[in-house]
């Protein structure tokens, strides 16, 4: 399986021929979601979900389709009849030639006054990748590589730090990172890395790694 990260919290998971992309949101390349067979998005936040990306991707090729939470699936059926699937928290479905279990129920809280919104982990091909959305989501399958949020308005260093001790990852690549300056970033990296308890890697936009 090769993973290619893009900016901020998308990534683009390629398998026998088959492409499979993961929230193509306003903070990612507006081509984000182009060559993708499927689609997956997580919550309906802007960062995440972008209209504008889901139909450069569907546009781009007539059977490419989504798989998604109600509140998403909600805003774009009309405008891709057919091509939406709506998903929760312990369902299971093959996109793309992956096998795709969904984890999770909620936005982690940003904060008291502001009401939690939908949000749903994809644990892809039994463990291979993990990819939590928003919210710190912790599979119960052991996971290969998890898609580290590694900073957000909803979240601290220890929060982060901890995340990865509980899941317990082989490895951990940042995603969630638009807002990360590069002179913050070796902060980040040397106490996830070592504190987390995982491998802590980080890709630039556009790089891939085989997993």
């Amino acid at each position: 399986m090769k993973l290619t990260k893009k900016s901020h919290a998308c990534i683009r998971l390629e398998k026998d021929g088959q492409t499979l992309v993961i929230d193509p949101g306003a903070f990612s390349e507006e081509d984000a979601a182009v060559g993708a067979d499927a689609i997956l998005v997580t919550h309906e936040h802007a960062d995440h979900f972008s209209e504008e990306r889901l139909r450069a991707g569907l546009e781009a090729d007539p059977a490419t389709q989504i798989w998604t939470l109600k509140s998403v699936a909600e805003k774009i059926s009309a405008a891709f009849p057919g091509r939406v699937h709506t998903v929760g928290h312990g369902d299971t479905f093959t996109a793309a030639g992956f096998d795709i279990q969904v984890h999770g129920e909620l936005h982690a809280v940003i904060h008291p006054d502001i009401p939690r919104i939908t949000n749903v982990g994809y644990l892809v091909d039994g463990g291979k990748v993990f990819h939590p959305g928003d919210a710190l989501t912790v599979p119960d399958h052991a996971v290969e590589t998890l898609m580290l949020p590694v900073m957000a308005p909803w979240s601290k260093i220890a929060e982060v730090i901890d995340y990865v001790r509980e899941v317990k990852p082989q490895r951990a690549y940042d995603i969630h990172d638009a807002l990360l300056t590069d002179l913050a970033r070796p902060i980040y990296d040397n106490q996830i890395g070592a504190l987390g308890g995982a491998e802590h890697l980080r890709l630039a936009p556009g790089a891939s790694a085989d997993l």
